[in-house]
């Protein structure tokens, strides 16, 4: 079953609401406009039941099908990022500093098409659940709707999410079994020495000499210590040192990110950056103190799931079209902490030769709203058939 003709039809109006969100960019938790048109739109659609306030400012849409079946969790992002955008578009962000740079107002349109299918054809069993989630972008939205009771409060089975991915053909599906987005941590090392001037350096103890050997050190800890069948990622991201040319600081910090894909390797990165950070800094004579923070955990497909997904999006796409063993991203998703309470799937939907998510010149593509519109459908549709 290809793209469906009826979506087809309408998809220039789901590109205007696009447009809208993308115009008026909303971030983290203060999407009030968002979730306000959201919840408007799908009263209109008919939709049986809409909540909000879920997790905060998060939107929920319940579509009842002709019959009892399965009870189907979809998920959309609403938030924008902190950028200015450059894009030139005529519909480009009217706020300063505001911009749909990651594609969400995409997401949340085509989702908002599928409602309007889904809640005027009725063509399947059991539930849609419509989930329209605040604060993906590093606040935790889909924690905050689970904390709110997202999943038992509307019976939700299983929950799939969807992802535009620049680079890949548009209309393209890529999935996989397993991890597909990774786990986000973040670090800070406090180096401490003894400052002192910069012309009489043995009377020191350099920090910024302990913090050049540590960066050296800490960024051999993947091609090392982690096998090279697995993945790993770690970069140091922003020095902090000094305060005059000619003054050797007592102070140094260092800040970055690491990204796993698995546990178990996630642990053994906090561990082995705890002991090279500070191995390195008393091999100077230094002190270090290591913050490690965890973010949002590996984005782990289920087996049947991923299956279930790769084959819907064949379905819409065409087989040649779909990858079902696409290679995982080491980006964050905080959809992974729907997936530890249900089993389901995120997917990748090509946005072609775009520029870069979280770019300032990032536009989302809206060719291929009737691809994803109609995978949201068929999903909902072919799940009684599972």
């Amino acid at each position: 079953m290809p793209v469906i003709n009826a979506i087809a039809e309408f998809a220039d109006q789901v590109a205007e609401w696009r447009r809208d969100f993308h115009t008026h960019p909303e971030l983290q938790y203060d999407v009030h406009r968002t979730a306000g048109k959201v919840a408007d739109l799908l009263r209109g659609f008919g939709v049986d039941e809409v909540v909000t306030e879920v997790g905060r400012t998060g939107v929920v849409g319940v579509i009842n099908g002709h019959g009892p079946g399965r009870t189907i969790g979809l998920r959309a992002d609403m938030d924008a990022l902190p950028i200015t955008e450059k894009t030139g578009k005529p519909y480009c962000s009217a706020t300063p500093g505001r911009m749909h740079a990651c594609g969400h107002d995409g997401h949340t349109a085509m989702l908002l098409g599928a409602a309007r299918y889904l809640a005027e054809t009725r063509n399947f069993t059991g539930r849609a659940v419509l989930i329209f989630q605040p604060a993906e972008e590093g606040g935790a939205g889909g924690k905050a709707m689970l904390e709110d009771g997202l999943m038992e409060r509307f019976g939700i089975e299983e929950v799939y999410g969807l992802h535009n991915m620049p680079g890949t053909p548009a209309g393209h599906f890529g999935v996989r079994v397993g991890g597909i987005m990774a786990a986000s941590d973040a670090f800070d090392i406090v180096i401490e020495g003894e400052g002192g001037h910069a012309a009489i350096p043995h009377n020191t103890v350099d920090p910024v000499l302990i913090a050049a050997h540590m960066i050296t050190a800490l960024h051999s800890i993947v091609s090392r210590d982690i096998d090279p069948m697995k993945s790993a990622v770690l970069s140091v991201t922003m020095l902090q040192a000094g305060e005059a040319f000619n003054i050797i600081p007592r102070m140094v910090k260092l800040t970055g990110t690491v990204r796993t894909l698995d546990e178990a390797i996630r642990d053994y990165m906090e561990e082995r950056l705890r002991g090279v950070a500070q191995g390195i800094a008393q091999t100077f004579g230094g002190k270090a103190e290591v913050s490690y923070r965890r973010g949002y955990p590996v984005t782990v497909n289920t087996p049947d799931e991923a299956a279930f997904a790769a084959q819907v999006a064949a379905a819409v796409a065409g087989d040649e079209r779909v990858d079902a063993n696409a290679d995982a991203k080491m980006g964050g998703e905080d959809f992974s902490y729907m997936l530890q309470a249900r089993p389901g799937a995120y997917i990748f939907l090509g946005n072609g030769p775009s520029s870069e998510l979280h770019s300032d010149t990032y536009d989302f593509n809206d060719e291929i709203i009737p691809v994803g519109v109609s995978y949201w459908v068929k999903l909902v549709e072919s799940a009684a058939r599972r």
